[in-house]
C-alpha cells in the first residue's frame, strides 16, 4: 500500500537529487519548461506569480530571456525555496512558503505560472483558488498552466477513488498528501473557466502533460 505523506515534508525529503530527477525522469520536461517560460512576458518591469515554484526549474529558461523580470514565488517548502533563492541571487525574488490556497496572493501581476504542481487537488479547490488568482491578475493578464492530467473522465474519477480509500485505510484527516490527482484537460478548463477566466486554450501537448493558457 501507498504510504501518504503530507506534501510540504514529501518536497523537504527530496530536495537532493529534485532538479535532476525532474529534468530527465520526467517525460518531455526538457520542453516543456523552456515553452512555458517563452509564453511568459518579457516587457521591462514584467510581474509574475509562480505557484508551487518549487527550485524554480521554469525560472531558469525565463530569467535567461527576462532578467529583469519580478517573480513572487510560493511553495510549501522551505528547502526549495532556499535552493531557488541560491540558484537565482541576483534576481528580483519574493518568496513566500506556505500553500497556495491560504496566502495572499497579491495583485497586478502580469502573469501568473504554475508547472507540474496542480495535479494532486480537488475541482472545488482549485475553483476557489482560480477565483483568487484571477482577481490578482492585471486586465489583460494570464495563466499559464502545464501539468499532467488525467487521460479520460473515468482515469481522473478512479484515481480521486484511490486517493480516498487510501487516506481511509491510513485513517487521515482532511490535509495537503502528496498524490497524483489530475483532472482532465478539459475538466481543468471547465474549472478555469467557472472561475472566471474569459478563454481557456490548450496551447501544447506532450503524452499526458499539456499547457493550457487562461486569459482574464
Amino acid at each position: 500500500m501507498t504510504l501518504l505523506e503530507e506534501m510540504a515534508s514529501f518536497f523537504e525529503n527530496r530536495l537532493a537529487g529534485y532538479d535532476e530527477h525532474m529534468k530527465t525522469e520526467i517525460d518531455n520536461s526538457w520542453e516543456f519548461y523552456p515553452f512555458t517560460a517563452s509564453l511568459l512576458p518579457s516587457f521591462p518591469g514584467c510581474r509574475v506569480l509562480d505557484l508551487g515554484c518549487g527550485t524554480g526549474l521554469e525560472l531558469e529558461a525565463y530569467f535567461r530571456r527576462c532578467p529583469q523580470a519580478a517573480v513572487t514565488g510560493i511553495d510549501l517548502s522551505r528547502r526549495m525555496l532556499e535552493a531557488l533563492k541560491k540558484k537565482f541571487p541576483d534576481r528580483e525574488l519574493e518568496l513566500i512558503r506556505g500553500s497556495y490556497f491560504d496566502v495572499a496572493l497579491g495583485e497586478g501581476y502580469d502573469a501568473a505560472v504554475s508547472v507540474e504542481s496542480l495535479h494532486h487537488f480537488p475541482a472545488g479547490r482549485k475553483r476557489a483558488l482560480y477565483r483568487k488568482l484571477r482577481a490578482a491578475l492585471k486586465p489583460e493578464g494570464c495563466f499559464i498552466l502545464t501539468d499532467y492530467f488525467a487521460e479520460s473522465p473515468a482515469l481522473e474519477a478512479q484515481y480521486f477513488e484511490d486517493y480516498r480509500l487510501l487516506r481511509q485505510a491510513q485513517g487521515l484527516p482532511e490535509g495537503l498528501y502528496h498524490y497524483d490527482t489530475p483532472l482532465t484537460a478539459e475538466h481543468e478548463a471547465s474549472v478555469l473557466r467557472e472561475a472566471g477566466f474569459s478563454q481557456v486554450t490548450e496551447l501544447a501537448r506532450w503524452g499526458a502533460t499539456a499547457t493550457l493558457r487562461a486569459d482574464v
